[in-house]
Formats: C-alpha cells, structure tokens, sequence
C-alpha cells in the first residue's frame, strides 16, 4: 500500500469517526456509527484499494468495540458481541468487494489504454505507406481511412472522419471524376465494387485513375464481418511489364480516353 493521501484517508477517516461517536456518546446518546463505518471502507477501497480497505475495516472493528466497552462496560453483552460479528463481516466483505473492483477497473483501463497507444501507433504507420488503405465494419461503414487513400481519391477529412459508407466514398470519387472511366460505365463499375465488397472476394483488379496512376484494388474479409481494402500503386509496374500482345490494355490503363479499361475489368473477374 502506497502511503499517499488515498491510502491512509480511510483510516484516518475512519478513526475520527469512531473518536468523534465515543466523544458525543459521552454527553448525548449517540447512534451506533457502523452504518457510516461501512461506508468509510467502501470508500477507502474505491480511492485507494484493498489494502487500504483492510486496514480501515480492521479500525472500524476495534474502534466499535471500544466505542461499546466505553458504553456498557466490560464484559461485553450479547447483542454487542453480536453487532460486532455482523460489523466485522460486513466490513471485510465490503473491503474485499471495493478493493478487488478497484483492481479490476484499473487493469481495465490500463488495457484500454495499451489498446488505444497500440491504435494510435498503427494508424500513424498507416498513414506513413504510400497503399491506400480502408477498413469497414460489418455494415461497410469505413472506421479508417488512411493519407494515402484521401490523397489517391481527394477524399477531405471531415468526410474520412465521419466514417461514411463506402458507396459514399465511390460515389464521392465519381463526382471528383477520380476514375478513367467513361461516364455510361462508372454505374456498373460502381456496383461491380460494391458487390466485390459485399461477398468479400479477394479478386486483385487494376484500377486507372484520371492522373495517370493505376492502383491494384483487393478486399479483404476480416473475421468480424468487416473488410481491408487495400489500393496499391502499380503504375510503374505496369509499364515495365507491357508486352505488345497487350499493349491496348496497358495504354487502356494509360489513356485519358480509357475506354477500353471496363472491358478488360469485366473479362478479369
């Protein structure tokens, strides 16, 4: 037990308790302080734990049998005998019952704290790689959305942060005229996505941005029900495997015009 104001504030306490009834007793008649007693151990044991607890249940007991000899004198009666059993089992269950939720509460929130440490550190690492990287609960809801991601799909923060629904975020990139992709085929790209998410297939596709960039797309299913999706650039290594056999699908990742790319999404999958 640690001797700061908590831990010795029960006993304490609770000895001026019991010095304060035994000095009124002495000129009005004064109520059996156990109730209050009781009270003092809970919460010694909330402030400072089951040592401390302990020691004001042990006071409480050997003050109130003080406080009884000094009113009925020596021996003790029966009913005091028996006020003093039931103050001495009440004391030590509620020093142990305070005590051990207090240890429980902070073990608690020390691995709350660990686990939040451990989050904040794997989001800023996150946030450091050049993958885009969303993280979506059971409804599709994204609960992360790394830099990379906002900065491929001019994603602002207060729409990362509100945890929006993925269609949004596609929705939000359609608008932004993030994809290379004609007008009359983002529909079904779109829903292609969504249902890729949805079943959780794991397929890897080649997604042309309207900058020039090619982003390779899987999702993940996590055991929870939610999904990874993972976006990572691939554009040099396109164009450093082009083979002339498939020269119109690279240039379909490359050209503005990029008409070709829905046809060969539709023939991956």
């Amino acid at each position: 037990m640690r001797f700061g104001w908590r831990a010795i504030s029960g006993p304490v306490l609770t000895a001026a308790t019991l010095l304060l009834a035994t000095l009124l007793d002495r000129f009005i008649p004064t109520p059996s302080p156990a109730p209050l007693l009781i009270g003092i151990v809970a919460l010694a044991g909330a402030l400072s734990g089951l040592a401390s607890a302990i020691t004001s249940a042990a006071v409480a007991v050997i003050g109130a049998a003080l406080f009884f000899l000094s009113r009925h004198g020596i021996p003790p009666s029966a009913a005091d005998l028996v006020r003093l059993g039931l103050l001495a089992f009440t004391a030590a269950g509620t020093a142990g019952i305070t005590g051990l939720m207090r240890e429980r509460l902070l073990g608690t929130f020390a691995a709350e704290r660990r686990s939040h440490a451990t989050a904040a550190r794997l989001s800023a690492a996150l946030d450091q790689v050049d993958i885009g990287i969303v993280l979506l609960d059971a409804e599709t809801r994204a609960e992360f959305i790394n830099r990379a991601f906002r900065d491929y799909f001019a994603v602002p923060d207060e729409i990362a942060d509100g945890k929006p629904p993925f269609i949004a975020l596609m929705y939000h990139s359609r608008d932004t005229g993030a994809f290379e992709l004609p007008e009359d085929e983002l529909g079904i790209f779109i829903a292609q996505r969504m249902e890729m998410v949805r079943i959780g297939d794991a397929t890897p596709i080649n997604i042309a941005l309207r900058n020039g960039e090619v982003l390779r797309f899987v999702c993940a299913a996590l055991p929870d029900g939610g999904r990874m999706l993972s976006y990572t650039p691939v554009t040099d290594l396109v164009r450093h495997t082009d083979t002339p056999s498939r020269a119109d699908y690279y240039r379909s990742l490359r050209d503005p015009a990029g008409r070709k790319l829905i046809r060969y999404l539709r023939v991956a999958e």
